[in-house]
């Protein structure tokens, strides 16, 4: 289907993998439910790089930054989503898109979880995180991000091993 790209909101996506090749997943501040879980994402600013953003982004809802970070590549083309009836009510108060659009980036991160600081913006999007198997995710996010998602199980199915793994 050809989008629009004025109608969707410039955002950037970030998986992270550790070194056993799991991928972080964060519990969407305030929700419940079995959908609740989401790997960071946000908007892109005025005059930013999608690179830039994706590093400021994850900083603000991981903590994470610098030398424990590795990036491993990043999706070529937008991914869009469009948002629910629902969410376009909550959302048109903010801005005027009918969904989003997205470039999506992995990292490595070679730490032990420690230094995840889910408040090191101030403005909390996650009350917890986890680990999970990459392709666990599209059951645990919103149905409407659910394309995006599964686009992330293939394209980034090679981060998804173990870092000291034999490369098939």
């Amino acid at each position: 289907m050809k989008r629009d790209p004025k109608l969707y909101r410039p955002n950037v996506g970030v998986a992270i993998f550790n070194e056993a090749g799991q991928i972080w997943l964060g519990k969407r501040f305030g929700e419940e439910g079995p959908y609740a879980w989401q790997c960071p994402q946000g908007g892109i600013d005025a005059g930013e790089k999608p690179s830039k953003a994706a590093r400021r982004e994850l900083f603000e809802e991981t903590g994470l930054q610098g030398d424990c970070l590795e990036k491993l590549g990043k999706i070529e083309p937008w991914l869009y989503y469009d948002f629910t009836p629902e969410a376009l009510k909550s959302k048109r108060k903010k801005w005027n898109f009918i969904g989003q659009r997205q470039k999506w980036f992995a990292f490595r991160y070679y730490g032990d979880g420690s230094d995840v600081d889910l408040t090191a913006h101030g403005e909390q999007e996650f009350s917890e995180w986890k680990w999970a198997n990459l392709q666990s995710i599209p059951e645990t996010v919103v149905p409407f991000k659910r394309a995006v998602y599964e686009t992330l199980v293939t394209e980034f199915a090679a981060f998804a091993k173990p870092v000291n793994a034999p490369k098939s």
